[in-house]
């Protein structure tokens, strides 16, 4: 590394929170009026200083505070007006209103959608295609209330689960929802819109033959496994046709009995069984798509499993295991925070050129987060050497490219 070579007048850290706009924070601010009463640790702080926590995968508010103060003397060029003591953090991760943060990551998604997407899968099927699954991230404090089994040590060891719908084009959440761990999946289902352009892929926890009917009234499609203890009469069996050599071994139309208020009525649904070479193992989907194939509802819900590997993703690289409060308020803002770094950093994977494994990534900006590099240069060309280009101001160039071109 030649001297004076390949660096920026931004900080790695500096050059990450440049892809969030000050306006962009002004206006959530306002929004949810969160600076109200606040004179010194503002939003903008509080949100710098808990993505830079999320970054280098801080486990306690001492970490977070301690390893700020590297940022003594240069609180300019990361836009933050306040480094945290430990207390200054506690009191606003436990007040500071969720909403703000909410804000912030749902403006990112709209913002960078276009780095984001895939819209292959939306092209083919000429439907949005979503998931729907949940994840429990483990409490060892009673934060929600039922949140788990009381051990005979008398220690509470519970949980807060996320319920998260990601555009399978995108692999980010664009929506998420708490509950303690108790609650069952299938409620989340309530919360999710009807649209007749959209399918929603889940597993079996989320079976809700209601909820089922109601998607069909209002044609919004569903694929989802059934369960084993299932009730259903096979009314037709549908011939597959021979063209079709990808697993698919049986496709039936079936009907369900319905609860409703008191009477039950019948549900026609669509089961396909199905064999996956791959896993060896046979498995069977049920779905309102009558118009579809038969293999293509198998590899619909093949794209589920992407959002398992978001949730493996986000639980490895950033820290989960560790909350900086025993509160709800606080558990939210952490888990909105890794969301927004999580984004970030896929918006950084996407936009470059030079393929980059998802954890190489996100370590090589922890080891860095410091150091002023450019970092989009050095990660497309980590072996050369760069001179500071003098136009540059010390911004993320992200989409330059994408700007001189479009």
């Amino acid at each position: 590394m030649g001297k004076n070579k390949y660096f920026s007048t931004k900080s790695v850290f500096g050059q990450l929170i440049s892809l969030i706009d000050d306006s962009m924070i002004q206006k959530s601010v306002k929004k949810h009026d969160s600076d109200r009463y606040v004179k010194h640790f503002k939003c903008q702080d509080h949100l710098f200083s808990m993505i830079f926590c999320c970054l280098e995968k801080c486990n306690s508010l001492r970490e977070v505070s301690s390893g700020m103060l590297g940022l003594s003397g240069k609180e300019e060029t990361v836009r933050i007006n306040h480094l945290p003591k430990k207390s200054t953090l506690s009191d606003a991760n436990k007040s500071r209103k969720v909403e703000f943060f909410e804000e912030i990551y749902n403006k990112l998604l709209e913002k960078y959608s276009f780095v984001l997407s895939d819209s292959r899968v939306e092209i083919a099927l000429e439907k949005k295609v979503k998931i729907v699954d949940s994840t429990t991230i483990s409490l060892f404090k009673d934060v929600l209330k039922c949140v788990g089994r009381k051990p005979s040590n008398g220690k509470s060891k519970g949980g807060i689960k996320s319920h998260s719908v990601i555009n399978a084009d995108e692999k980010v959440p664009n929506l998420v929802w708490f509950t303690a761990a108790t609650t069952h999946d299938h409620q989340f289902l309530e919360k999710l819109k009807c649209d007749e352009n959209t399918v929603y892929i889940f597993d079996k926890g989320y079976n809700d033959y209601k909820a089922f009917e109601h998607f069909t009234q209002q044609k919004t499609g569903f694929v989802t496994r059934i369960k084993e203890n299932a009730k259903y009469e096979v009314t037709q069996k549908n011939i597959i046709p021979e063209k079709i050599h990808s697993g698919v071994l049986s496709d039936e139309i079936i009907e369900v009995e319905v609860d409703k208020e008191g009477t039950k009525g019948k549900l026609k649904l669509r089961k396909i069984k199905y064999y996956d070479r791959e896993h060896k193992r046979t498995f069977e989907f049920i779905s309102n798509l009558f118009e579809f194939r038969a293999d293509t509802i198998a590899a619909l819900y093949k794209i589920r499993w992407q959002i398992e590997l978001l949730f493996k993703q986000i639980k490895q690289n950033f820290p989960l295991k560790y909350f900086l409060g025993d509160n709800e308020n606080a558990i939210k803002i952490q888990i909105y925070c890794v969301l927004i770094v999580n984004l970030l950093m896929g918006v950084i994977k996407k936009s470059l050129k030079r393929q980059w494994s998802f954890s190489n990534l996100v370590s090589f900006c922890r080891i860095h987060l410091f150091n002023y590099i450019h970092l989009t240069k050095f990660l497309e060309s980590p072996e050369k050497d760069w001179e500071l280009d003098p136009k540059s101001n010390g911004q993320l160039g992200l989409f330059d490219d994408y700007l001189a071109t479009g």
